[in-house]
């Protein structure tokens, strides 16, 4: 089966002002699609045709194919990054608003920690909220770099390539990280993945 491009879990106008609908159709219709069709084109006829996607970025590493893995784990990180936002922000509670107070004393540190650590990143990548070792830490990503094959379980993640933010906000991207933080995290979703078994798994 190929890997599909799965559609936004919302309207492409949902997160304006923030994230604008030419963002949304530029970012998800065609960066994003991209990195899909190249990744099916790279498994035709090979024994990953039929592997998933975790599979598929899984067999890239171990064969050094930087090509299949750049664009298979920009695949995973967009699909995450889409869940990870929501229209409105939600309030974590329960266990999840229980390790974000242990691990950073409060929401705001957090936010403040997701803040610095994504305007301070250099270049292109990601900055994540993760669980690993059992407790709850913000990790940055370069490139296409994941955390779809790790120990680690990603629960949130934040864009930080330019074209995330860069016709909304220019060259601000603090500015953008702000609005996205405080705005339109999908803490509802990083409850589901704190709480879930094993790591999200790319849509079929």
């Amino acid at each position: 089966m190929a890997i599909t491009l799965p559609p936004l879990p919302y309207a492409d106008t949902a997160l304006e002002p923030s994230i604008s609908a030419t963002t949304l159709q530029t970012h998800h219709g065609k960066h994003h699609k991209a990195y899909v069709d190249k990744t099916n084109a790279a498994v035709q006829d090979t024994d990953l045709v039929d592997a998933s996607l975790e599979q598929i970025i899984a067999a890239a590493q171990d064969k050094g194919d930087k090509g299949l893995f750049n664009n298979a784990a920009q695949s995973w990180n967009h699909a995450f990054y889409w869940n990870s936002l929501a229209p409105s922000a939600s309030a974590p509670s329960g266990d999840l608003a229980a390790a974000i107070d242990s691990a950073f004393g409060s929401l705001d540190a957090l936010k403040e920690d997701l803040a610095a650590q994504g305007a301070a990143h250099f270049a292109s990548g990601w900055v994540w909220l993760v669980a690993k070792a059992g407790a709850l830490a913000v990790e940055q990503t370069h490139d296409a770099a994941t955390f779809a094959t790790d120990d680690a379980k990603p629960l949130l993640v934040i864009d930080l390539w330019e074209h995330a933010y860069y016709l909304d906000h220019k060259n601000l991207r603090p500015e953008y990280l702000k609005a996205v933080i405080e705005q339109h995290l999908n803490w509802d979703f990083a409850a589901e993945n704190l709480a879930r078994e094993g790591n999200w798994t790319y849509p079929a």
